[in-house]
């Protein structure tokens, strides 16, 4: 059983810039806000449903291009009579410090072995991550075959059990050795460090780097069984494209080598079921270079499961009182003035067109639009809450390089909603949040979350009293959902207090996907105000929340958390016909006509031998397949067979209809 912590990047959803509206990291929790003792566990999936001859459980983060583990679990199990059970517990960063030790010395190991075997190559940086190390090197690109020769050497300098030796030396002293050794980059980065004094650590005498720690004893510290080299990257100096292009090495290292047989298992299931390669082998979306990067074309199968994700999204968004919207792409670039975004969020927009001398700019979020709207008339107190929602594409630059599939794009459709409501409404509006929030995820099969709450940072607009009232809400409804949270001191945005919540999947990875976030600054940028009962304008609260995040980050969780295998419901098609002989052609042509006009997605695949129509439903993952014979023909009926349930028998094309029609109204299997 795998227990995994995940940790990458996300697009914001709504905050202009790190300095403006883009949340602040945790302190005293780790990376994922976690208590540094607490574990989730996911539920076991066993056998043919998902593919899997063991069971997993798993916990991760997302988000995006980069994986990496911080606690994960195995759990070997055997047949009856097997011997007990295996159980692999990895440790974290966070909590073995040894292990970090071991991360870090590895990659020191690691750069000295890459100048021993390329003595032109140029260090640069080399941390520890969370599910290994890397370290980048100015040097000639690097192939597989260099870094076998790479972890050889490695290997060689463990087996040598060289001391790790630290030594203080002056700022003068480090910049002489540094110069003498003929390296640009660590002589950049001697000038950016500001303390004293500076420290270095050599391994034996042989090799040494600018570092602050900390390290093992020795190499033979280091179980080189438990290391592997995983894959080398380009990576521009300072993460800026217009400085050199590094070659970056990432490894991964753990304490034993079951740990990293737990780890490489886990990672080859992740990898199977990369929505990347899902999304190609079964046709649902594509990435077309001819039309540029990050920009995504949704193929006939996936648009269909997008247009089931929306139509279910509109039905609860309506039945629980929102307005719905439809805004444009584009606007003047004073609203992106007033809003703040060019000046906090400008690197992350595109460049502004010029249209009969005014000058427009394609949207990075959606909320000053709806607050246009919101500004169209004076409101009374008495006119709250107010709940206006929209499926609103929105457009963000993003480098080449850090684009990933569906989770990092250059444009997506958020699911954005904004509440405005008075002081006294927002716990009420909180809690309505979070019950819609549950209600749609359960439709998906997510059913456990990690909940963080996010409270006032240093810099912050709003007086302390409304920011006290909205922070005792968001408890106050968390606590009255029954759901469990951890907060996170000083972690909210400048402009409001937030809740982050984020979902488990079949693997226990953790994506991020709902935010929920008070805001105290947007309504007095653009000064909107309602009269209250005294006749007296006052400043509403606005609430910015999404439930799904992005409609094409969370229909890429959706392909990883079914590995493509969507239920009954959720599935492009949901049945396929197959005739024996085209001799049944015409009445399996009658057959899908009947489930078509039943709502129920539905097409007919002939030309091939029939065993060979059945394999091609099971490599495309379609849920039911009706098979037609001459008998099925003769007395008017179906045998049929159902991927997660194997053969259901012979029935007739009523009863079919009828089942079929029952599963998917039900969310259950067939």
């Amino acid at each position: 059983m795998f227990i995994l912590h995940r940790m990458a990047t996300s697009q914001s959803l709504f905050a202009p810039s790190s300095s403006f509206l883009k949340p602040s990291s945790p302190s005293s929790f780790n990376r994922l806000g976690l208590p540094l003792t607490r574990q989730f566990r996911a539920f076991a999936l066993h056998g043919h449903r998902n593919g899997f001859s063991t069971a997993y459980s798993a916990v991760a983060t997302e988000s995006s291009a980069e994986t990496s583990v911080e606690n994960l679990e195995l759990e070997t199990n055997g047949d009856e009579n097997s011997q007990k059970e295996e159980r692999v517990v990895l440790p974290t960063n966070d909590s073995s410090e040894k292990l970090l030790r071991i991360r870090h010395t590895c990659a020191h190991v690691m750069a000295m072995a890459v100048q021993k075997l390329f003595p032109d190559a140029k260090v640069t940086i080399g941390p520890w991550i969370e599910n290994g190390f890397y370290y980048d090197f100015d040097m000639e690109p690097l192939t597989d075959r260099d870094l076998k020769k790479i972890k050889k050497e490695m290997d060689r300098i463990v087996g040598k059990n060289l001391p790790l030796i630290r030594e203080e030396v002056s700022r003068d002293e480090a910049q002489r050795r540094i110069m003498s050794l003929n390296e640009p980059y660590k002589l950049e980065i001697l000038e950016s460090i500001k303390e004293e004094p500076i420290t270095i650590y050599h391994i034996g005498n042989e090799w040494w780097d600018l570092c602050a720690g900390p390290h093992v004893e020795s190499t033979g510290k280091i179980n080189r069984r438990a290391v592997e080299l995983e894959s080398v990257a380009g990576a521009y100096w300072r993460g800026d494209e217009k400085k050199p292009m590094l070659q970056r090495i990432y490894g991964t290292a753990w304490e034993n080598e079951q740990q990293l047989k737990a780890y490489l298992h886990f990672k080859e299931e992740a990898k199977r079921r990369d929505h990347r390669r899902l999304g190609q082998d079964l046709d649902l979306f594509s990435i077309q270079n001819d039309a540029g990067g990050g920009l995504v074309f949704w193929h006939p199968k996936g648009a269909v499961v997008r247009n089931v994700i929306e139509d279910l999204w509109r039905k609860i968004h309506i039945e629980r009182g929102y307005d719905l919207l439809y805004t444009p792409h584009v606007a003047k670039a004073d609203l992106w003035q007033i809003s703040g975004h060019l000046d906090f969020y400008r690197e992350n927009m595109y460049d502004q067109m010029n249209i009969e001398d005014e000058l427009y700019q394609l949207r990075p979020m959606n909320c000053p639009y709806h607050i246009l709207i919101y500004k169209r008339k004076l409101h009374s107190y008495q006119d709250f809450p107010i709940r206006v929602a929209e499926l609103g594409t929105v457009y963000r630059y993003e480098l080449s390089g850090s684009l990933h599939g569906l989770f990092r794009v250059r444009g997506f459709t958020q699911d954005d909603a904004h509440i405005f409501c008075l002081s006294d409404q927002i716990k009420d509006e909180i809690r309505g949040v979070l019950d819609l929030t549950e209600e749609m995820l359960l439709q998906f099969g997510f059913s456990k979350y990690e909940v963080n709450l996010s409270t006032r940072p240093e810099k912050s607009v709003g007086d302390d009293d409304i920011w006290e009232k909205a922070t005792s809400a968001l408890k106050d409804a968390l606590d009255d959902k029954g759901w469990s949270y951890q907060i996170d001191e000083g972690g909210g945005a400048f402009y409001g207090p937030k809740i982050d919540l984020k979902i488990e999947d079949a693997l226990g990875r953790k994506w991020q996907c709902s935010t929920i976030q008070v805001d105290f600054n947007l309504p007095q940028r653009f000064d909107i105000t309602y009269v209250d009962s005294t006749s007296e304008k006052k400043r509403p609260i606005m609430i910015h929340r999404a439930v799904l995040g992005s409609l094409e980050r969370f229909f890429g969780v959706l392909i990883e958390h079914y590995a493509g295998d969507f239920p009954l419901w959720l599935s492009p098609i949901q049945a396929r016909v197959l005739p024996v002989t085209d001799t049944q052609l015409e009445y399996c042509n009658e057959v899908a006509k009947k489930l078509k006009a039943n709502g129920i997605r539905a097409e007919v695949c002939h030309g091939e031998r029939l065993p060979k129509l059945i394999r091609n439903a099971e490599t495309q993952k379609i849920p039911l397949m009706a098979v037609v014979g001459a008998k099925e023909l003769e007395t008017g009926t179906v045998t049929v067979r159902s991927r997660f349930g194997g053969d259901v028998g012979t029935m007739t094309v009523d009863d079919f209809v009828g089942r079929t029609k029952s599963a998917i109204e039900n969310r259950t299997s067939f």
